[in-house]
């Protein structure tokens, strides 16, 4: 999606700008004081920075906030196809933080966003991973093989991802999605992935992440990751059901679980995007970040 694209109220439009790094062309939001520790919020398959909307303003008092749309999805270009998995968007995202020059503290990330801050954690030393929803599944038997082949087929078709717009990109349509997850989001949630949706080139990349997304050389190697790990599950969550955090806690050697009330959107859905009860996780994780 090109950034002009956006209407005026979308969500921290004013602190978002884009940047090269690596092969893709990313846009950001960047908040709060430069010198404060950064955290990096990475969001899930099919939304964009904006699903931190209610998150953001709790956080960067405290915290330099960046917010990077993901490779191909909102207004991040990708420049380079085959480089939506897990793995290589992870390093991806390791280059986009170089070229920033910081070193994040802390990752947070919803769903699918989730799998890639453990994947960085894999890469380079995190001192705290937040998961919200993590996507941590896998699909079992012949549907494991069969789906990601269907994903990568689709993914092939250059007519696709317009044709889908067209047919998804209704507001009758979205809310359905929307409401599937077990979330309920105000008028202002369901317009902002509307508009997502009727984007051709959101959902291109959307499927090309889909198309090669395989978990499993990341899930092997779960009890390898020993940051404290803070995974937050929604009771309601229809997309990644809550045993899925259960099993990745039990395997996750520093992680702690906790189950709340809410759908997969749980951080869209809390007035305050869950800052709460997340800052005062890391603030027992990393008691006095400095700010000067």
């Amino acid at each position: 999606m090109d950034p002009a694209c956006l209407p005026p109220d979308w969500p921290f439009r004013s602190d978002a700008r884009r940047l090269r790094a690596g092969p893709h062309d990313w846009w950001l939001v960047d908040r709060g004081p430069p010198a404060a520790p950064v955290l990096l919020l990475l969001h899930g398959l099919g939304a964009s920075g904006h699903s931190f909307r209610r998150m953001i303003p709790g956080l960067c008092d405290r915290w330099r906030v960046i917010v990077p749309d993901l490779p191909g999805q909102g207004c991040t270009r990708a420049g380079a196809a085959q480089r939506l998995g897990v793995l290589p968007m992870a390093e991806d995202l390791w280059r986009l933080c170089d070229t920033l020059a910081v070193a994040p503290a802390a990752i947070l990330g919803h769903s699918a966003g989730a799998a890639l801050a453990l994947q960085m954690a894999l890469l380079r030393p995190v001192t705290a991973i937040v998961g919200i929803n993590a996507a941590l599944g896998r699909f079992e038997g012949a549907a494991g093989v069969v789906f990601p082949a269907v994903a990568q087929g689709l993914a092939s078709l250059p007519f696709l991802p317009a044709a889908l717009a067209r047919l998804w990109g209704t507001a009758r349509r979205v809310d359905g999605l929307l409401a599937s997850t077990g979330s309920r989001l105000d008028a202002e949630g369901r317009a902002q992935y509307l508009r997502l949706v009727r984007d051709p080139d959101h959902v291109a990349g959307a499927l090309g992440m889909m198309a090669q997304w395989k978990l499993d050389p990341l899930l092997v190697r779960l009890p390898e990751i020993r940051t404290r790990t803070l995974l937050i599950a929604g009771r309601g969550d229809r997309t990644v059901p809550p045993q899925v955090s259960r099993a990745a806690a039990r395997r996750l050697p520093a992680a702690e679980l906790r189950e709340m009330a809410g759908g997969h959107l749980l951080h869209e859905e809390a007035e305050d995007g869950l800052s709460a009860p997340i800052l005062a996780w890391l603030q027992t994780v990393m008691p006095s970040p400095r700010i000067s």
